[in-house]
């Protein structure tokens, strides 16, 4: 579905079925440089299990209009509006990587409309190095290839996707690749300059999920271990073998996670 958000056009995946603003509700924030589409599979099961999606793609992205946000704050403040205005008041939240971060930020500024968090490749701060940095500016194909070399785990470039015919490396360079100019660059300079993270946990009062991926390259085991020791009662899971990218290499996984809560 569509809907205007601080006056831009924002394109908002429902899981297969018409949003019911009037069931429970979950959000899912994607990472940087990527859209809805990698919350296909658990989008659908919650979609089709009595649950009111909302999967956008954030400002910028995908088929949202307008410029993508500069700040995590903005991102969050954003996420705010867009359950505003699908006329969600509180919803389970759920993001990845930079949308982990804008997750984190939300419950800590909108408690009011946040009943859950469940963080996935995630850390308190999300430093991005200057090779990365300096190549995304560029719009430098090489920023493409770091993010899903880094992104992945080595299990999945191996091959064995949970969904017969579908390559995950080619499949997250599409996505990277369609970005217009800056997009990625924007995603990662913001991830980049978040220092509020430590202060942001320690203001959640919600149920908790931090799942991790073992060998993690973009957001090591260490600084998801060290976040949920600042989250009161959260609850952390270690995916053996997985890497950055836990929501699209080890679906099922992830998916029954986020049912437990």
């Amino acid at each position: 579905m569509n809907l205007t958000i601080n006056g831009a056009d924002a394109f908002v995946a429902t899981g297969g079925k018409p949003l019911d603003a009037s069931l429970p509700a979950i959000l899912f924030l994607h990472g940087a440089g990527f859209d809805h589409s990698v919350w296909a599979l658990q989008s659908r099961w919650f979609a089709h299990h009595g649950y009111g999606v909302l999967a956008p793609d954030l400002p910028g992205h995908g088929r949202s209009a307008g410029a993508p946000l500069a700040t995590i704050a903005a991102l969050a403040d954003w996420s705010a509006a867009l359950l505003g205005a699908a006329g969600v008041a509180r919803a389970r939240v759920v993001g990845h990587s930079m949308g982990s971060l804008v997750a984190l930020e939300l419950a800590a500024r909108h408690p009011d409309n946040v009943t859950s968090l469940a963080l996935i490749g995630t850390a308190a701060a999300v430093p991005v190095g200057p090779d990365l940095l300096k190549a995304a500016e560029a719009n430098d194909h090489d920023a493409v290839d770091m993010v899903t070399i880094w992104g992945l785990g080595f299990a999945a470039e191996l091959g064995g996707n949970r969904a017969p015919g579908l390559w995950m490396h080619g499949g997250a360079e599409r996505v990277l690749e369609a970005n217009r100019p800056g997009v990625l660059y924007t995603d990662l300079a913001a991830c980049n300059a978040y220092q509020d993270g430590a202060a942001a946990a320690a203001r959640i009062a919600v149920p908790t999920t931090l799942i991790i991926g073992e060998p993690d390259l973009m957001t090591p085991p260490r600084g998801g271990r060290a976040l949920a020791a600042l989250i009161k009662g959260s609850r952390t899971v270690t995916l053996a073998g997985a890497g950055h990218t836990m929501m699209v290499e080890r679906p099922d996984e992830v998916l029954d996670e986020l049912i437990k809560g």
